[in-house]
């Protein structure tokens, strides 16, 4: 029921003719808060575009739904709620991004700090069979016997198992 309009104010009478009602239900539907026409300095209703979109909203509503004025104005009240929720729950979205955003830069950058790390140990391992002077404060490393050979119960190598302190 989409009506082509101009932009502007329209007055009463012509809001009445775009939607083939009766001027005065425009002033029920005003009346019961419905819609809030601005007024002149004359006392004349002013219905600027979105009061328009808010009455042919009110008009399906009512004729095209039956839905009677109390259950419109709940549905108006209640869209208004989910349309505040769904701006609040955007703004929560976007942040959320943002954060994990952040985390996955963080993560990263760490990733990067720990791979070269142990390259130094791995390097360091093949060398001296020690660890670097520099890693020793943040590294506790343990010798852990294992069974290579299943069919063999006797042969075992050391691997190092490191833990690294928060």
């Amino acid at each position: 029921m989409k009506i082509n309009r101009k932009k502007g104010y329209f007055s009463i009478s012509a809001v009445a003719k775009m939607f083939s009602i009766h001027q005065q239900t425009v002033r029920l539907y005003e009346k019961e808060g419905l819609i809030n026409p601005k007024r002149s300095s004359g006392n004349t209703r002013l219905f600027s575009e979105e009061d328009i979109n808010k009455l042919e909203e009110v008009i399906y509503l009512t004729h095209a739904l039956g839905i009677n004025l109390a259950g419109v104005e709940m549905i108006l009240k209640l869209k208004k709620q989910i349309k505040k929720m769904q701006e609040d729950m955007n703004t929560i979205f976007e942040n959320t991004q943002e954060e994990l955003n952040k985390e996955a830069v963080a993560s990263k950058e760490s990733i990067k700090e720990s791979t070269k790390k142990l390259a130094i140990i791995k390097k360091s391992n093949r060398n001296e069979k020690t660890i670097p002077s520099i890693l020793s404060s943040s590294i506790v490393a343990e010798p852990k016997e294992e069974t290579v050979n299943t069919d063999n119960d006797n042969e075992t190598d050391d691997y190092w198992q490191i833990e690294y302190e928060e």
